[in-house]
């Protein structure tokens, strides 16, 4: 063998060296990449991420509130109304229990005068049981020969029906407080001796369906008008298939549908947004930001992504922002009791603050180099969880502290998961919705009732006036 030949030979096998660390590089990239999406997954929770509580398990993180620990004690506060159970002024029955002999002697005190009385009260339920109106109307025939017939009060029109509180009843029970249908008939008839059929039980909700079409479109155009509202969408079953439920809604006006999809099309469907000309609160899901309205977003998403980045991935810069936004949100907090504004000089010092925190976090998550072959590359460098969510804090600083700008924006978007808790809880009770017009009916009844509730009418106050053709519709300004 030439020395030309075994130089070649050496060349070849440095080449297939270099080939193999390169491969073996590259997967030992990929696998790390894996172990730390993996181990990602196991560390977030509902401290740290947008997980619901119930999907933490039995280890559920430890508690750990971001507030300040206040001075007051805990418990109720000078000036709260309590809700002890107090003494009627009037009782509807009076029984007394009178001496008749002296427990002592035997002697009896029948003519004695009374000296005192000492008092007890029991607070009890009247026995319950359906009262039957009957309505007689008279026919006379007149000297004319005309046959005369006296007319039967608006609503009632079959030989034997149920009046408006039991119908109330029957949609509260079932709509409100998530009751199968089977026991809410059974409860209609332990409590009240009304035997009432499913199938009964259907028909009246499918009527509060539609008595409540025009209050709760009278509510879409008010939330539509409103200053500021908030968004958000959370997953519910249909027929087994995943839907999508939808909810808009203000301090005092809730609406909810539900959709097929998730994104524009649903939200274009649904209405209030694509005419939405305030400013809309979510959680930077992207299509929200597709419509021509001021936003806001919700810091609390942004508070437990950056705990997760601080935890999980030793970001010091997260943690730094946490208390600016904190910071921030007490010292809007403080000058909401006697203005509407922070001064300039507030505004400054703060802006200052979040482009350093936005600086530093820039210096410990640069970009990733681009590869040897990048003219050949197509797309965008794959960037960090903490750097996505470093650029959306810089991108949308004026959605995410809009709070500070405008007192009427939220520090978050509370307001739209809290008009989404209830019908989670439904949805783990029932599993899913039967059909569509099952699902409509629910959410358009369940908006009726939460906008109700808002404007502190109670929800069978508000379920009786709809079937007495009276509806509840606020009138209130929902900014």
């Amino acid at each position: 063998m030439t020395r030309q030949e075994a130089e070649a030979i050496y060349d070849a096998g440095k080449e297939t060296v270099v080939r193999v660390l390169l491969m073996m590089d590259a997967r030992i990239r990929a696998l790390e990449e894996r172990v730390q999406s993996l181990e990602n997954q196991l560390a977030k929770n509902s401290r740290n991420s947008s997980k619901p509580p119930s999907s933490d398990g039995f280890k559920k993180p430890a508690p750990k509130s971001l507030r300040k620990k206040g001075k007051r004690k805990s418990g109720g506060q000078p000036g709260h109304t309590g809700h002890t159970l107090a003494m009627a002024d009037k009782p509807e029955h009076t029984e007394v229990h009178r001496v008749k002999e002296c427990e002592h002697c035997g002697r009896s005190l029948a003519d004695q005068s009374v000296e005192g009385i000492e008092k007890r009260q029991v607070h009890d339920l009247p026995p319950l049981r359906l009262i039957v109106t009957e309505h007689q109307a008279e026919t006379k025939t007149c000297a004319c020969g005309h046959l005369n017939k006296a007319a039967f009060p608006e609503g009632v029109n079959a030989p034997v029906q149920y009046g408006e509180g039991i119908k109330a009843a029957a949609v509260y029970l079932k709509n409100y407080q998530f009751l199968p249908y089977d026991r809410t008939c059974e409860l209609l008839n332990d409590f009240f001796g009304c035997p009432m059929s499913e199938g009964t039980l259907c028909n009246i909700i499918t009527q509060s369906h539609t008595l409540a079409a025009d209050p709760v479109e009278k509510i879409k155009e008010l939330i539509e008008q409103a200053a500021v509202a908030h968004f958000d969408e959370t997953g519910s079953r249909v027929d087994g298939k995943l839907w999508w439920l939808h909810s808009a809604s203000t301090a005092q006006a809730t609406y909810y549908d539900i959709h097929r999809k998730r994104g524009r099309e649903a939200i274009d469907d649904i209405g209030i947004l694509p005419d939405f000309l305030g400013r809309a609160v979510h959680d930077f899901w992207k299509p929200y930001f597709g419509y021509d309205c001021l936003h806001g977003l919700c810091n609390a998403h942004h508070l437990r992504e950056l705990i997760f980045a601080h935890e999980q991935h030793q970001q010091d810069w997260a943690d730094h922002m946490i208390d600016c936004l904190l910071d921030i949100k007490e010292a809007v907090d403080l000058a909401k009791q006697s203005t509407d504004h922070l001064d300039r000089r507030q505004l400054h010092t703060f802006e200052v603050r979040y482009q350093q925190i936005l600086d530093e976090g820039y210096a410990q998550n640069p970009l990733p180099p681009l590869p040897r072959n990048a003219k050949k590359r197509r797309g965008r460098r794959k960037k960090t969880k903490a750097r996505n969510l470093l650029e959306r804090l810089d991108e949308h600083r004026d959605e995410a502290l809009a709070f500070m700008y405008d007192f009427n924006v939220p520090f978050d978007n509370n307001q739209a998961e809290r008009d989404l808790r209830m019908m989670k809880v439904q949805q783990k009770i029932s599993g899913m919705f039967r059909t569509e017009d099952g699902a409509k009916a629910f959410c358009r009844i369940r908006s009726y009732i939460s906008t109700a509730r808002k404007n502190a009418v109670g929800a069978m106050d508000a379920l009786t006036r709809l079937f007495s053709g009276n509806p509840f519709v606020p009138a209130l300004n929902t900014s």
